[in-house]
């Protein structure tokens, strides 16, 4: 499949980017076309420009500073993101990426009566979810019942890729994290992108 690796995480060194290495070594073993977007690397802009936001509802979308990103979200089938849990949400970067290139027109459609939208994100298929968090799973999960995982399924891929299947996978207390762990992780990592 085309694959599409979204990194977000400002250290080049961190557990998140180790992380995204092994997911992009697992995706080019198993024959995997993948593209990286590296947003911090990569010096990506999350703020939505004027022009981009007052396009929102106009004929066709600003999206001239995103082109490249567009197209490597139209062309994947797949899609993992690696990140860090902060807040229990996205990364500025991350937020910016979805607010800036999963635009209209691009990833869904307004209705004429600005009721529900359509999705035009008809050809992605899977998406891993692959974040760190320093909270314990049951803050998460009980108090704060996965915020993160919420909008991704429902708000963002139940929206413009309906038919997108999603798994999610959480490195709880990262900050404590021994190597043992890490490697049992990688382990679930392997495992879920040994199905795609």
């Amino acid at each position: 499949m085309k694959c599409l690796l979204v990194m977000a995480h400002p250290l080049p060194d961190s557990l998140a980017a180790s992380l995204a290495s092994h997911v992009h070594d697992s995706l080019k073993a198993s024959g995997h076309e993948v593209e990286i977007e590296d947003l911090y690397k990569n010096a990506f802009a999350p703020a939505l420009s004027a022009s981009e936001r007052s396009s929102y509802y106009t004929a066709a979308y600003a999206g001239a500073g995103v082109a490249a990103e567009i197209e490597r979200l139209r062309d994947a089938e797949a899609i993992v993101l690696v990140f860090p849990t902060w807040w229990f949400g996205f990364p500025a970067m991350l937020k910016g990426w979805f607010d800036r290139v999963w635009a209209p027109g691009i990833a869904y459609d307004h209705a004429q009566d600005l009721g529900a939208i359509t999705p035009r994100l008809t050809g992605l298929r899977r998406v891993l979810v692959v974040t760190t968090l320093g909270s314990p799973s049951w803050v998460d999960r009980w108090i704060m019942r996965r915020p993160v995982r919420r909008i991704l399924k429902t708000a963002i891929l139940g929206t413009c890729a309906a038919q997108c299947k999603m798994q999610m996978l959480s490195l709880y207390q990262s900050e404590r994290v021994t190597p043992k762990r890490v490697a049992r992780f990688r382990q679930s990592i392997t495992r879920a992108l040994a199905s795609w």
